[in-house]
């Protein structure tokens, strides 16, 4: 057959081929619709965060927004709800060439999903079923020397996300396979005892720490920063790509803030007979 196929470049791709003075910015689609994630898609974001572990995202919904999104050049990295071998088999069948792990905590872990993203290659290097005639990761065998080469099309990034993460970061960060770190700062206050406390100056040291790690190791490091305070500091300490807001959280803001204003706007009249 002479029709070929080519995949789109990975996060990684992205990653390496950005300047030192630019960091991929990026935005949460949390909703689970095709719709909202075309809008933050076309937004001019680098890349766009379809996450499926706090969200009621599905794997035909997550397969829907990716179509959705495939027009535009924003790369979807998508986070699953946990790193299951079998969990990760069906979404990069479905397509999935960008994952994001959460609550990665070792460097063993780390090593047992790179296993799952990767082939069996006859000396224990992969474990991840082959389906490629049946799936759209090939599509459908249209994708010339899939097998061969389908861990150049696969980005895995892991996160960093509690205590026990950070102290292992540098052992995390060595591993390989992994192309990359993203720094939840959250979980990881809440796993520090500091819930909901993300600038404590604790939480914010460890992110530090975190990011020095991967830059050691010679990987990329992205945060969560939805405040631009935030964003700017680690950005400033070498964080390679930042996720900035999500469309559920601008939504509820931005909706609160209109209709506050026409509220004030009412009561301005009324003080003013």
């Amino acid at each position: 057959m002479s029709f070929r196929l080519e995949l789109p470049p990975t996060l990684a791709n992205r990653l390496a081929s950005r300047g030192e003075d630019r960091p991929l910015i990026g935005l949460w689609a949390c909703a689970g619709s095709p719709i909202t994630a075309e809008i933050v898609a076309s937004s001019g974001c680098d890349w766009v965060l379809l996450d499926a572990e706090h969200s009621p995202n599905t794997l035909d919904s997550v397969l829907a927004q990716l179509y959705a999104m495939s027009a535009y050049p924003a790369t979807p990295v998508v986070r699953p709800p946990y790193g299951d071998t079998v969990l990760i088999k069906q979404y990069l069948d479905v397509g999935v060439q960008n994952l994001l792990i959460p609550m990665v905590d070792s460097a063993e872990q780390a090593a047992e999903i790179v296993r799952a993203v990767r082939y069996p290659d006859g000396a224990g290097g992969g474990v991840r079923g082959v389906g490629s005639s049946l799936a759209r990761s090939a599509r459908w065998n249209r994708i010339d020397g899939y097998l061969g080469r389908a861990s150049d099309t696969i980005s895995l990034t892991v996160q960093i996300e509690s205590a026990t993460a950070v102290e292992n970061v540098d052992a995390i960060a060595a591993t390989d396979g992994v192309d990359a770190l993203f720094v939840g700062p959250a979980d990881l206050a809440a796993s520090m005892g500091l819930l909901g406390q993300q600038n404590h100056p604790e939480v914010v040291e460890a992110v530090l720490r975190s990011i020095a790690a991967g830059r050691a190791a010679g990987k990329p490091v992205g945060v969560n920063a939805f405040v631009k305070a935030d964003a700017e500091r680690y950005i400033a300490a070498g964080a390679s790509f930042v996720a900035v807001g999500a469309d559920v959280a601008i939504l509820a803001r931005q909706t609160e803030a209109l209709v506050a204003s026409f509220a004030t706007t009412e009561a301005e009249a009324r003080s003013s007979y």
